[in-house]
């Protein structure tokens, strides 16, 4: 796209929240409020080092307690804008189960093909992040998002424009973060500079 008119973002970086007692089970959730357990909450606390020289003009954050205390333990909470975009798949009827226990009915069920019934569909999910992804491109600046696996997932393939099924190739572990960005010599051309970074790749950050 050609001829944009408004501040484009130097990089939205893509946070997933730390460890709770359901992503160690493999538990699908969603709008289930778990908060961290005390592996997640020291994942989170160690985001700080990582993200404390970085000058964040904009912080938005998944309403889940899961991601606002990850913010919070980050050291950015006190900057924190609620964004309700943010939140976590609806899983619906697959809240709190498994993968492996989904496809011992659906042997060949994928997520990001076949979505959740009752819940959010793949359509939906797809929307959702291209929606937010258009109102991300109209600010400026260095852009903390605080979200989760599926979610951000989502956003990442959606940002480089890739159909939607191909975010079940992506992995996004806990207290990971990730950096969408423009290509240096061609600003109209989005790119991943970062995707799912621990500690051992901090110093990229």
């Amino acid at each position: 796209m050609s001829g944009k008119s408004f501040a484009l973002p130097q990089r939205l970086y893509i946070i997933r929240h730390g460890e709770t007692d359901w992503t160690l089970t493999g538990q699908h959730t969603g709008r289930s409020d778990i908060p961290l357990n005390s592996h997640g909450k020291d994942e989170a606390h160690g985001l700080k080092a990582w993200l404390a020289h970085i000058s964040f003009d904009h912080v938005w954050v998944s309403p889940r307690l899961r991601a606002r205390e990850t913010a919070d333990l980050a050291g950015l909470g006190f900057a924190a804008q609620i964004e309700v975009d943010l939140a976590e798949w609806n899983y619906g009827d697959y809240e709190g189960r498994t993968s492996a226990d989904i496809r011992r009915e659906r042997p060949d069920w994928s997520m990001f093909r076949d979505g959740c019934p009752n819940g959010e569909s793949p359509d939906e999910v797809s929307d959702r992040a291209d929606r937010l992804i258009l109102r991300l491109s109209e600010l400026g600046g260095n852009i903390a998002l605080f979200s989760h696996g599926e979610f951000g997932r989502a956003l990442g393939v959606r940002w480089i424009g890739l159909p939607f099924i191909t975010g079940e190739h992506f992995t996004f572990a806990t207290a990971s973060v990730s950096i969408l960005t423009y290509k240096s010599d061609n600003p109209n051309v989005r790119v991943i500079e970062i995707w799912n970074a621990g500690p051992a790749l901090s110093a990229g950050l």
